[in-house]
């Protein structure tokens, strides 16, 4: 099974790191959703809220951030988030 090393960050601490189906993050252009084998990219992160899908179909884990960066790589996903929860 395909799963995406997902972690979320902020200066404090580490806020969450998963193994997870789908995260899908309030980038600066809008809205992206980041699977396993997503091509490299970098955003910065808006004001919002990432969705956190542990399996296709289930009902989305949210968390509020505020401001940051995200970082797809093949490691996964980071998110550097100001503030997050």
């Amino acid at each position: 099974k395909m799963a995406l090393h997902f972690e979320l960050v902020t200066p404090e601490k580490l806020v969450r790191s998963a193994e997870v189906w789908q995260v899908v993050v309030p980038g600066t252009d809008g809205d992206f959703g980041v699977l396993e084998g997503h091509a490299s990219f970098m955003s910065t992160v808006r004001d919002g809220a990432i969705q956190i899908f542990t399996s296709a179909g289930s009902a989305p884990e949210i968390i509020p951030v505020e401001g940051g960066f995200a970082e797809v790589n093949g490691k996964g996903l980071t998110v550097l988030a100001e503030k997050a929860g």
